[in-house]
């Protein structure tokens, strides 16, 4: 029988994982703690570990557990609220569109009243709070938790249409924010990432690479003069990047290096419109010639001194306005004032993203992690092997020469009254081997026919799942989703993912499909952005 029973206390972080890895600012100080559960769990902890020290690197996709995860608002008070609601949450259904409300606000910007008259829903973006979405007068601002389409769909909808129609502002305060200057910064910055840097007053895109060359940063680089650069990256990333960025700073003082945090905020402005109302704000000519796609200027907005670049994340005409918070307000009421004749709406982060998806862009954590390479996703433009050695050119210039073995590509799919939320799987209907990957559940979804009935396949798996396990013929998994959702102005339900490469660019490949609360919908692969597929209206 049993002997001896042992009580001892939980160790939690704030989210339930684990906190490990090497810790930024320390040189060879690692952690490993917060492992709840011991037995089960030490045993991962440990191979990450002695990967990562032996070899520099874990060994696989270890950001659940990172302990750069959280940032400095994650204090003592933070984490015990945080603890308390998720401990008494442990078999609680988490809904995709549910923001749990313990130890919130901690952050907020000088906007923060200003967004909550607005109506704003408002979500924690790495412990700043964000408005989501903007529910109409007279509707109570919440969610109304859910894995269909919920109570935001049609206000994110008005606010998508209105943004690409005239023109919308939303806060983008939860970006990071660097600054890297000295008289070697520019060869610091090209060692690092892929891409060559921009000429003084321009701005490029880029990814950043490990030596294994997996992707483990995507940022947007300004050169603001002649030795200094500004970055904007991840806000979630924002601790492991400083510790990569430290890591591999010279020890002569030629570069530095600073991280705003929310001594910088921003505001952005897009749409048709959004040129005619920038003018309104400023004393400088912002016309197309004057100022080009991919530009970056320092200018006066509403009166405030700002930086401004001539980029935005909805992929449509736009500006990012950066400026210290003192300024935040009498911008944003700038912005407001001279945007009313225009028709300019506030939107949220959740619009963002919907309009992202339509230009097939993608986005940190989701589509591009430490797991892929730069070709797997898609991102050659970018990768420029030619230039001076950087960190994982070695590699990449392997995974060009010999293929890559995955693609991220973006699919349209027949989806009814619920999208994909991120780790669906991805079926095709394949009549020859493409190096598909191997089933990630026990089983896949059944399919039904028009009227509702299950189509039952070829012969059913043995074992315990043999109820759901269904082999139907040639359908197979052959990926997974990695986000998606609905995109709003183009009307399509959409997701992106990651198939074998040889299978994303046949172009005679059978039919896809992709689960979506356990039923699997027809899908397509979409080539081309469905919104403004050559980018002109973005750079004109």
């Amino acid at each position: 029988g049993i002997k001896q029973i042992i009580n001892g206390p939980f160790t939690f972080a704030l989210d339930g994982n684990p906190l490990v890895g090497p810790v930024q600012g320390l040189t060879n100080f690692w952690c490993a703690c917060a492992v709840m559960a011991g037995f089960s769990q030490g045993g991962g902890v440990g191979l990450a570990l002695s990967n990562w020290m032996v070899h520099g690197d874990p060994g696989f996709d270890v950001w659940g557990m990172d302990v750069t995860r959280f940032g400095e608002w994650a204090g003592l008070r933070y984490t015990n609220a945080k603890v308390r609601e998720n401990y008494s949450r442990r078999f609680s259904i988490r809904f995709p569109n549910e923001e749990l409300p313990a130890a919130r606000p901690a952050q907020t910007t000088p906007l923060y009243d200003t967004m909550l008259a607005n109506n704003a829903v408002m979500g924690d973006s790495w412990g700043l709070e964000t408005p989501l979405w903007f529910a109409p007068k007279g509707k109570e601002p919440r969610d109304i938790v859910s894995f269909h389409r919920s109570n935001d769909f049609g206000p994110i909808g008005e606010e998508v249409r209105a943004t690409r129609e005239r023109v919308g502002v939303t806060e983008i305060a939860n970006f990071a924010k660097y600054e890297v200057s000295g008289p070697a910064a520019e060869d610091f910055l090209n060692r690092l990432m892929t891409n060559r840097m921009p000429k003084t007053r321009r701005i490029v895109l880029t990814p950043m690479l490990n030596e294994f060359g997996k992707l483990i940063g995507d940022f947007t680089i300004a050169k603001a003069a002649e030795d200094r650069f500004m970055i904007w990256g991840s806000s979630a990333a924002q601790k492991y990047h400083m510790r990569w960025f430290e890591k591999h700073l010279p020890k002569d003082g030629t570069v530095r290096i600073h991280r705003f945090d929310q001594t910088l905020v921003g505001l952005s402005i897009a749409g048709p419109k959004s040129r005619d109302l920038l003018q309104k704000l400023v004393d400088v000519d912002v016309s197309t010639k004057a100022f080009r796609f991919m530009d970056f200027r320092e200018m006066a907005v509403g009166g405030a001194p700002c930086m401004v670049n001539r980029i935005t994340y909805t992929g449509d005409l736009g500006y990012e306005i950066w400026m210290a918070p003192a300024y935040e307000r009498l911008v944003y009421k700038a912005i407001k004032d001279a945007g009313e004749e225009f028709g300019l709406v506030d939107f949220g982060m959740r619009a963002l993203l919907s309009m992202r998806l339509e230009k097939n862009f993608p986005t940190w954590f989701r589509e591009l992690r430490p797991i892929y390479g730069p070709f797997e996703g898609a991102m050659d433009r970018f990768i420029k092997l030619e230039k001076n050695d950087f960190i994982g050119r070695e590699a990449a210039a392997k995974e060009q020469a010999e293929g890559p073995k995955l693609r991220r590509v973006s699919f349209i799919v027949d989806a009814t009254d619920a999208d994909v939320m991120g780790d669906e799987p991805i079926w095709a209907k394949v009549s020859k081997d493409y190096g598909t990957v191997e089933k990630p559940h026990g089983y896949g979804a059944p399919r039904f026919d028009e009227g509702g009935k299950e189509i039952r396949g070829s012969k059913a798996t043995e074992g315990a799942s043999a109820v759901r396990g269904i082999v139907d013929g040639d359908w197979r998994v052959v990926g997974w989703v990695t986000s998606g959702g609905y995109a709003h102005y183009v009307q399509k339900s959409m997701a992106q993912g990651y198939v074998p490469a040889a299978l994303a660019e046949d172009e005679s490949a059978g039919l896809f499909e992709i689960e979506i609360l356990g039923h699997r919908r027809p899908a397509r692969i979409n080539v081309e952005a469905p919104f403004d597929p050559s980018g002109e209206k973005m750079r004109t």
